[in-house]
């Protein structure tokens, strides 16, 4: 039996630390700010996504996220309180409490399928963050999501607004109708 791994086979792995923060430009590359859209449910495996917008264009850009992600998403949407702070409401009151000013979100790379983002602080400190967390401190605090170019190069979906008036006119009629108004006299 190894020391490390008492009580378990082969050695015990350490776990994997996230990178240091540092200091860098507060916008690294080409970016464009974006807005969230809300959280929605991909079928039919029922996995929660984050649809993001690009504020001056027409690509949407979809973040699968978990299902705690999402919920504190989508709080933070309605603007629903809990009687406790929830782990971004505590993160927000930290920051609140040391006076440290979260000056943008930013959507840095998209790598094997995984999403990387950065919380950039006013003093120019940059920490890495998952997007989900990150969107839903930064919806919680009123700062600014920002994409890279090259994220919304590889994964947005550009829907024209033409397009994208009819989606939703299309949505409003169906929910105007029931199953009823398509049956068939006999």
């Amino acid at each position: 039996m190894s020391q490390a791994g008492a009580g378990l086979e082969g050695p015990v792995a350490p776990s994997p630390r996230p990178p240091a923060p540092r200091k860098g430009p507060v916008y690294v590359g080409r970016v464009h700010e974006v807005s969230v859209v809300g959280v929605r449910l991909q079928l039919p495996e029922s996995q929660p996504i984050v649809l993001l917008k690009e504020v001056n264009g027409e690509r949407f850009l979809p973040i699968w996220i978990g299902p705690v992600e999402a919920t504190a998403i989508a709080v933070a949407q309605t603007g629903m309180t809990a009687p406790r702070p929830l782990t971004h409401d505590l993160l927000r009151d930290v920051l609140a409490a040391l006076d440290a000013r979260l000056q943008a979100v930013q959507i840095t790379e998209l790598r094997d399928a995984v999403y990387y983002a950065d919380l950039v602080f006013a003093t120019g400190l940059r920490v890495s963050a998952r997007p989900s967390d990150a969107i839903a401190l930064a919806m919680r605090t009123g700062t600014t999501i920002f994409a890279d170019e090259s994220v919304l190069a590889e994964a947005g979906i550009a829907i024209p607004d033409e397009q994208e008036n009819e989606v939703e006119k299309f949505r409003e009629f169906l929910n105007t109708i029931s199953p009823e108004d398509f049956q068939t006299e006999s």
